[in-house]
């Protein structure tokens, strides 16, 4: 059997649109526990305590190395590769010809040598750049890579445990594993260190705008790591967070996790060929449009315009130095109206046709969620991700509004399909309603807008 490649799937649809509105992928999925304890006390430590986020299976891994690699990378990506060195770590994100967005992910230069650099995220912007990997390979070139599916797709365990540790009192817990302060390392870099006697890796970040640490090392030792961390933070009420409440962060983090990637132009018509169609994902939510274009996003539409720099010649640079002249989207947080939402769950449990079903803590129900925004009944933007954050307990969604929309005006977010797709991921009984919503910043949180950003 033959595996259909995207390029064919589109022949057989009808289109981009047709096959993404249709096709059974799931939103995601988090191969780790769904709750520990509770998924609203898990959302709540990494504000008000501390939280230990498993991050060892749900993501996909490039390993990555060879003397062409940065050149190779450095073609289809606007990143600067100028400073790059072993012991530091970026947000890469890659463009078409049009400059619009194919995908990020976050590239860890752990050390010079095989297998040195990983590149870790959803496997949207990984297959574009293992697609360019295996070109340079048969052109020659000294690029090698090693791809490893989550944990869903892949047998035996991950090359490394990842274990974020996080919240106003991770630093105590932290104090507590080193016998001292928290090692002195600068936002984005990579230290080493040492917990219960085994060498660990240190990226300091934060996934849902919290002060915090990434710790990663060989999987052998994950077990070891696991018991030392959660036993220093027993006297700081510690929590780990599954599946549930870890799907809510990106929402406080102001990352949006799965933006459509813009793979659908002349340009990618080989890469079209290459991907299995099955790993173009999904469309879920109410924007309705045969044109794909009304889909695609520029980095600076979602806040991915920090890793632009034009030192240097890329794909799609001369139509992403338009974009950065004339930003007409950018990124914000919608607080959806506390009625609304009400209505849309009561529905839920009234006679005649209930509103979609509102998913808690997370809506998204296709890979990439795209629900229409609007003002004064004119389209202005796209919602992507909805949940409830039980700290500020919210109903709230990451957007790219039209520029000139102010922080505190009310929108509406359209909720529901109209037509209604046939993936199995959609309720097939539903009716399309509008939840208002205040536009608000993102990130949302003060922490995260002012520390957290400011230290990036």
């Amino acid at each position: 059997m033959t595996t259909e490649s995207l390029a064919q799937a589109m022949a057989r649809a009808g289109g981009a649109v047709p096959l993404l509105r249709d096709q059974d992928w799931p939103a995601f999925t988090f191969p780790v526990a769904p709750e520990f304890t509770n998924w609203r006390d898990e959302q709540r430590a990494w504000n008000t305590t501390v939280a230990l986020m498993d991050q060892s299976h749900h993501m996909t891994q490039l390993f990555l190395h060879g003397h062409d690699l940065i050149p190779m990378l450095s073609t289809i990506s606007p990143n600067t590769f100028g400073t790059f060195r072993a012991g530091v770590a970026k947000q890469l994100i890659s463009v078409n010809q049009d400059g619009y967005l194919v995908g990020d992910g976050i590239l860890f230069y752990n050390h010079e040598g095989p297998e040195g650099l990983v590149l870790i995220g959803h496997h949207l912007l990984i297959d574009w750049v293992r697609f360019n990997a295996e070109k340079a390979e048969a052109a020659g070139k000294d690029v090698h890579h090693r791809l490893e599916a989550n944990s869903h797709m892949r047998q035996g365990p991950p090359t490394f445990y990842r274990y974020e540790l996080q919240g106003p009192r991770a630093d105590e817990v932290m104090a507590r594993v080193f016998g001292g302060p928290a090692p002195e390392i600068a936002f984005f870099h990579i230290g080493d260190v040492e917990i219960a006697g085994r060498p660990v890796k240190a990226l300091r970040h934060g996934m849902a705008g919290q002060p915090g640490f990434e710790f990663y090392g060989p999987w052998d030792d994950n077990e070891t790591v696991l018991d030392a961390l959660m036993e220093a933070g027993a006297e700081f009420d510690i929590r780990r967070v599954g599946a549930k409440a870890y799907s809510a962060s990106p929402l406080e983090s102001g990352w949006v996790p799965t933006p459509f990637p813009a793979i659908f132009d002349d340009d990618f018509a080989e890469y079209r060929q290459w991907l299995p169609a099955a790993r173009a994902g999904s469309i879920g939510g109410s924007l309705y449009s045969d044109d794909v274009h009304d889909y695609y996003l520029t980095p600076y539409d979602i806040g991915l315009g920090k890793s632009v720099r034009f030192d240097h010649d890329f794909h799609g640079r001369a139509a992403l130095e338009k974009h950065a002249e004339d930003q007409r989207r950018h990124k914000v947080t919608l607080l959806w109206n506390s009625a609304d939402v009400a209505d849309v769950v009561r529905s839920q449990l009234e006679p005649g046709t209930p509103a979609k079903f509102l998913e808690f803590p997370k809506a998204r129900y296709g890979l990439f969620q795209m629900d229409e925004v609007l003002a004064d009944g004119a389209r202005v933007g796209i919602s992507t991700d909805a949940g409830y954050v039980a700290f500020d307990q919210l109903y709230m969604s990451l957007a790219t509004l039209d520029v000139g929309i102010p922080d505190g005006a009310e929108v509406e977010v359209v909720w529901g399909e109209d037509p209604i797709s046939h993936k199995p991921q959609v309720d097939q009984h539903h009716r399309q309603v509008r939840i208002r919503a205040t536009v608000a910043p993102a990130p949302y949180h003060e922490y995260a807008r002012t520390v957290y950003r400011a230290n990036r």
